[in-house]
C-alpha cells in the first residue's frame, strides 16, 4: 500500500477537524437564543411556500433598483423587493412629492400581487436619519449625534417618526439602523455609528428597532435592518469595505453588541457587510462577509436563532471570490437570502435559477430563504395608515430637540453662553448658511454635495433660525469674515465644517490627517480674520467625526462639536441664545462625546489611551472652568501606519 494516499487522507481529516474546531470556536462565542415562533405565521408561511415555483421563488430573492426594473417586469419575474439608491426617485425626479413615490409603490405592489397572488412586494430605502431621500422630510441628527444625546427614548421616538415619513410615501423598510462600533474614526461611516462604546450602541440600537418597528402590524411601523453584519467599524485604518481584524470574541462582544439589542426589539432584516473579517487569534482569514456560512448561518440564524431574511449590500455578492456581479451561488449557500442587484439582476436571475436547476444551490436553501422572506411579509401590514402628505414627512419639534441634546461644548469662558437677545452678532463661515454641511451625506443624495438650500424646503440653517431668533437687523452675515469689524458686535459666531460625503467618498486616506484646518484651509482662514479682534469668538464645527482642532479651539472662546444636525437649525440657537421672557429657563447643554476626541492629528483610534477629552466628555456651560491653552504640535509628514 502506498504512503501517500494515507498522509493525504490524515492531512485531509487533520484540516477538516482543525476547520471544524474554528468554526465551533467563532459560533461559542456569541450567547445561545431560543427561536420564538407563532403557530399560525408558520402555518401561513408553508402553505404559501408550497404554491410558489421555482421562478416565483427566485424573484423573491433577487432586489433591483427602481431605475432599473418596470411594474411589467415586477410582474415576468415574480419580483419580491425593490430598492430605491441615494440618488434614485420616482421619475428621477429630485423633488417627487410622497403622492408620486406612493403612487410608483402601488403600481409595483399591483403587479407583484398578480405574479405571485397574496405574497406582497416590499420597498426598501437608506432611511439613515429621517426619509433622507425624500425632498421636504425633516432630517434628524446623524447617529453620532444620537450618540452624544445617549437618550434612548428620544432615539425611540425619531425611529417612529422616519417610520410615519417612510409610510407616507409608500415604502415598507429602513435601512437602518448602522451598529457599528467604529475602532479608527478615518472611515468615512464615522458618522452612521453611535459611538466607540458596544454598551451605547446596544441600547440605541435597540431603540430605533423599536421605533422604526412600532405599529408594524397595522400600517405604521416599517422593516428595520440591523447593519452591516458585521464588524464593519473594525476595520483596519478606517478603510471602507476592508478587512476587520479581531478575536471571535471581540467579534462577539464589540461588534456584535449592537445586534444582540436589535435581536431583542425583534429586528426582522439584517444587512451583510461589505468588510471581511481575519480571525487575530487564530491568524485565519475568514473573508467577505456576504461569503460567510460561519457568521451567517452558523451564528446569526442558527445561535442566534433570527429567523428573519439577511439581505446584501449593494452588489456585495460581487466581492466574493468565484463571484461577479451576475453570478454568485456561493452568497446564496453561504445564508444571503434577499440579493441586493441594483442594475444587473436580469443575468443574475436567470444564473441563479440555473443554479438551482443543476443543484449548484440546493432546493432546501432556496425555500429556507424564501420561507424567511415570506415569514417577514406577513409579520406586517403592507397597506399603510399614513397619508401621502408633506406633513406626515415632518418632525420637526422632535428634530429640534435632538439637536438641542446632541451639542456638545468643548469650551467655554463662564458666562459668555447663552447670549442676550439684545446681542448684536457677527455670523461668519460658509456653513452658517450651507444646508448640505449641516445635513452631511445621505441627504437627498447619496453624497449630500449635490444639493442646495432649495433642496430642503423645511429646512432651517443656522443663520436663519438665529435671524428668526434674534431680529435681522441684529445678526450680520460675513461669510469669509473679512468685510465686518468685529470689534463692533457682541459676540461672534464662527460655524465651520466638513464637506458632506458617504461611505468610502468620506474615508481619510493614508497619506491624510485629522487636521481640520488641513483638510479646509478656508475654515481655519475664517476664524484667523476675526479671533482676538474685539469680540467672543463662539465656534460650531459640524463633522461627521471628532477632528484635530487644537489651533480652533485656541482662538475659541466657546467651541462647540455640533456633529451634523440636520434640517432643524433652531435647536442649534436654542442653546446659543438666552431664552425669551415667559420660557423655559435655558437648560445648558446635556450632549456628551460618544467618541473620544484626538489628542493630535494622529490619533484615529478609538482606542487610545490619552484621548484630548474621553468617551463622556463635555461641559454644561454653567461651571466656571479654568481656561487651558492647547498645544498645537506641528503635523507630521506622513501618519504612523
Amino acid at each position: 500500500m502506498s504512503i501517500k494516499p494515507v498522509l493525504l487522507a490524515t492531512l485531509l481529516l487533520l484540516t477538516s477537524t482543525v476547520q471544524a474546531a474554528d468554526t465551533d470556536a467563532i459560533v461559542q462565542a456569541w450567547p445561545a437564543r431560543q427561536p420564538v415562533r407563532d403557530a399560525a405565521l408558520e402555518a401561513k408561511v408553508e402553505a404559501t411556500l408550497k404554491t410558489l415555483t421555482l421562478r416565483q421563488k427566485i424573484g423573491q430573492m433577487v432586489q433591483p433598483e427602481i431605475r432599473m426594473i418596470t411594474p411589467d417586469e415586477v410582474r415576468e419575474y415574480a419580483i419580491g423587493t425593490v430598492l430605491n439608491g441615494g440618488g434614485g426617485w420616482p421619475d428621477m425626479d429630485k423633488a417627487a412629492t410622497p403622492a408620486q413615490w406612493r403612487a410608483l409603490s402601488e403600481t409595483f405592489q399591483a403587479a407583484a400581487l398578480q405574479a405571485t397572488p397574496g405574497v406582497p412586494l416590499i420597498w426598501g430605502t437608506d432611511a439613515l436619519h429621517g426619509h433622507n431621500n425624500v425632498r421636504g422630510a425633516t432630517l434628524f441628527p446623524h447617529n453620532i449625534g444620537l450618540g452624544a444625546t445617549r437618550n434612548a427614548e428620544l432615539v425611540r421616538d425619531i425611529g417612529r417618526a422616519t417610520a410615519r415619513a417612510v409610510r407616507a410615501t409608500g415604502l415598507h423598510w429602513a435601512f437602518a439602523p448602522t451598529l457599528a462600533v467604529v475602532q479608527d474614526v478615518r472611515w468615512g461611516r464615522t458618522y452612521e455609528s453611535f459611538g466607540a462604546d458596544p454598551a451605547l450602541v446596544r441600547q440605541l440600537g435597540q431603540a430605533a428597532v423599536a421605533g422604526l418597528q412600532d405599529g408594524l402590524k397595522d400600517g405604521r411601523g416599517v422593516l428595520a435592518t440591523a447593519k452591516h453584519y458585521v464588524a464593519d467599524g473594525g476595520t483596519r485604518r478606517g478603510i471602507d469595505q476592508g478587512v476587520a481584524h479581531a478575536t471571535p470574541a471581540e467579534l462577539a462582544q464589540v461588534h456584535g453588541a449592537g445586534y444582540l439589542g436589535a435581536l431583542d426589539a425583534g429586528v426582522l432584516t439584517v444587512m451583510a457587510s461589505f468588510s471581511s473579517w481575519t480571525d487575530s487569534a487564530a491568524y485565519i482569514e475568514h473573508g467577505k462577509m456576504h461569503g460567510n456560512k460561519t457568521l451567517m448561518t452558523g451564528v446569526l440564524k442558527e445561535r442566534l436563532a433570527f429567523d428573519g431574511l439577511i439581505v446584501g449590500d449593494w452588489d456585495g455578492h460581487a466581492q466574493v471570490p468565484g463571484c461577479t456581479k451576475v453570478d454568485c451561488p456561493a452568497t446564496i449557500n453561504a445564508g444571503l437570502d434577499v440579493v441586493m442587484v441594483p442594475f444587473d439582476w436580469k443575468a443574475f436571475y436567470a444564473n441563479t435559477l440555473r443554479a438551482a436547476e443543476q443543484g449548484r444551490i440546493p432546493m432546501s436553501r432556496i425555500d429556507d430563504a424564501v420561507r424567511r422572506i415570506l415569514r417577514v411579509k406577513f409579520s406586517m401590514s403592507v397597506p399603510t395608515t399614513v397619508p401621502p402628505t408633506v406633513e406626515a414627512l415632518q418632525a420637526p419639534e422632535l428634530a429640534r430637540r435632538a439637536v438641542r441634546e446632541s451639542l456638545v461644548l468643548l469650551k467655554h469662558s463662564s458666562g459668555l453662553l447663552p447670549l442676550k437677545r439684545t446681542a448684536r452678532v457677527l455670523v461668519v463661515g460658509e456653513a452658517a448658511d450651507d444646508m448640505k454641511r449641516q445635513a452631511g451625506g445621505w441627504s437627498v443624495t447619496w453624497q449630500g454635495r449635490e444639493t442646495t438650500n432649495a433642496d430642503y424646503p423645511q429646512g432651517t440653517t443656522l443663520l436663519a433660525a438665529l435671524r428668526q431668533r434674534l431680529g435681522t437687523a441684529q445678526v450680520v452675515f460675513d461669510e469669509d469674515g473679512s468685510g465686518q469689524d468685529p470689534a463692533k458686535f457682541d459676540a461672534v459666531i464662527a460655524v465651520l465644517g466638513e464637506q458632506p460625503y458617504a461611505e468610502g467618498e468620506g474615508d481619510v486616506r493614508l497619506t491624510e490627517n485629522l487636521r481640520h484646518s488641513r483638510r479646509h484651509p478656508d475654515d481655519a482662514a475664517v476664524l484667523q480674520r476675526v479671533a482676538g479682534r474685539g469680540a467672543p469668538v463662539v465656534t460650531l464645527l459640524y463633522s461627521g467625526r471628532p477632528l484635530y482642532v487644537n489651533d480652533l479651539v485656541n482662538k475659541s472662546n466657546a467651541f462647540i462639536a455640533a456633529w451634523l444636525p440636520g434640517t432643524e437649525g433652531a435647536g442649534l440657537v436654542d442653546l446659543l441664545v438666552a431664552p425669551a421672557a415667559g420660557e423655559p429657563a435655558w437648560p445648558g447643554f446635556t450632549g456628551r462625546l460618544s467618541f473620544p476626541w484626538p489628542a493630535d492629528a494622529c490619533q484615529f483610534s478609538t482606542r487610545a489611551a490619552k484621548p484630548l477629552w474621553p468617551v463622556g466628555g463635555g461641559l454644561s456651560g454653567k461651571e466656571k472652568v479654568e481656561q487651558v491653552r492647547l498645544t498645537e504640535p506641528n503635523d507630521p509628514a506622513i501618519c504612523p501606519l
